[in-house]
Order: C-alpha cells, then sequence, then structure tokens
C-alpha cells in the first residue's frame, strides 16, 4: 500500500529499508559516494521510490555507525574523518588486529589459509581489470576473514565497522590510484600465517598499517552530489 503520493510510508516499510541502507552502504565504501557528497532526501526518495520518513530513518542509521553526517540546515551527507580520526581508526586498527593474532593463529586451519589465498587472487584479478570497486571490497574482506578466525564474532563486528570507515579515510585522503590495500602486504600475511610466525606475522600487519597511514595526503575535497538515479536504478531496490 503507499499514500497517495505514491510514496511508501515509514509504518509500511517495515525492514524493507534495509535495502537502501545496504546500496547507500555499498556506494559508500566503493567510493561512488565519496565524502562530502551531498545526500538530499528529496533525490532519495525520488530514487528508491520512499517517504522522507523512510530515508531519514536510512541516513540516521548510517549517521550511527559514523558513515553519514546530519548537520542542522545543512541535510546530510557521506562523513569526512578529520585527520586526527582518519589517523586513530588505522592506529586502532592496528592495535586491535594485531592483538588479535595469536587467537587466529590458535584457529587457523587450511581451509581458512585457502579462503584467504582465494580473496588475494580475486583481489588481484580487480586490480588488474582497473575494478577499483571490486578491490576495496575485496581488501576489507580479507581483513574481516583473517580476524574472523578467531571464532570472536564481537571483535569480527568491530573489524567490518572500521574498514568501513577506513574505506571512507582512503577515499578522502588516498591517492587517486589508490583502491583498497597493497596485495603483495596480504600476500605476505599469508605466508606467514602458513609458517605460524607470530612474531613476524604481528610485525608485516603492524607494517601494513603504517604503510597505509605513510600513504595518505591529508588534504580534503569539496562538497559534491552525485548522480543518484545512474548509481541506483540497477540496484533492485526501489
Amino acid at each position: 500500500m503507499k499514500s497517495e503520493s505514491g510514496l511508501k510510508i515509514a509504518s509500511e516499510l517495515g525492514g524493507s529499508d534495509e535495502p537502501i541502507y545496504q546500496a547507500l552502504m555499498t556506494a559508500i565504501v566503493e567510493h561512488q559516494l565519496p565524502p562530502g557528497s551531498k545526500l538530499p532526501e528529496e533525490a532519495l526518495c525520488e530514487v528508491f521510490g520512499v517517504s522522507r520518513t523512510g530515508i531519514r530513518k536510512v541516513l540516521q542509521r548510517l549517521a550511527a555507525v559514523q558513515m553519514v553526517t546530519l548537520t542542522p540546515k545543512r541535510g546530510a551527507q557521506v562523513a569526512t574523518p578529520t585527520v586526527e580520526e582518519a589517523q586513530d581508526i588505522f592506529h586502532t586498527r592496528s592495535l586491535i588486529e594485531c592483538a588479535n593474532l595469536p587467537q587466529v593463529l590458535a584457529h587457523c586451519q587450511s581451509p581458512h589459509l585457502a579462503a584467504l589465498e582465494k580473496l588475494n587472487q580475486q583481489e588481484q584479478q580487480a586490480h588488474d581489470n582497473h575494478n577499483g570497486a571490486a578491490a576495496i571490497r575485496l581488501s576489507a574482506a580479507f581483513h574481516i576473514q583473517l580476524q574472523a578466525i578467531a571464532g570472536n564474532q564481537v571483535l569480527a563486528d568491530i573489524v567490518t565497522r572500521l574498514t568501513r570507515r577506513s574505506s571512507l579515510v582512503v577515499a578522502a585522503y588516498g591517492a587517486p590510484w589508490q583502491q583498497g590495500c597493497r596485495c603483495d602486504d596480504h600476500d605476505r600475511l599469508v605466508v606467514l600465517l602458513r609458517e605460524r610466525s607470530l612474531a613476524k606475522l604481528t610485525d608485516a600487519l603492524r607494517q601494513h598499517f603504517d604503510h597505509i597511514i605513510a600513504s595518505l595526503r591529508f588534504e580534503r575535497g569539496g562538497e559534491t552530489l552525485p548522480d543518484f538515479a545512474r548509481l541506483f536504478a540497477v540496484k533492485g531496490v526501489r
């Protein structure tokens, strides 16, 4: 059922806002909606075919996980981490992910290694094909899957959220060619994981994050208004 305006009202949305949330999250994480992009309610309502109430619910969810900024009189924008936040995100990831490596090694089995190697191959293929969105997605998936080996779901959820915020940092401050992490770093991590060398593995992962931070350019871009119809017309969420 729809209102007279033809838009679904909030009470009718139920859990149907999830596809819209995921579509916007994916577009942000994969740099299709870069930091600073304006997210006007009217344009999003038209693209997704829902009411302003429904769109506001999605934007509030994205703001709750720090992917979107909601500002009075200015509306919603894709979040732009400050320089301090950007550095803190990667320093925090380094602390958490390195500290969890003993548990990763304790639970690591051959299927885990095979899965990580497959992700590395797919990531390299994405780079070779100049598929930036896939490279970013697969890079994040590598880190999430590596940490998930330990079996700590709470930690895995934290890492997942941090990888999403990391993508914002790279979009805001990374070099134009930078897409995800360095594949050779990931390959090295798998080799050391297979060797079960905790000290070398920890050092390599710490250096991996140091490389990322060192590659960032702490300069900001301006606000933009993306072509929402082009981005979401084929997402199947209307």
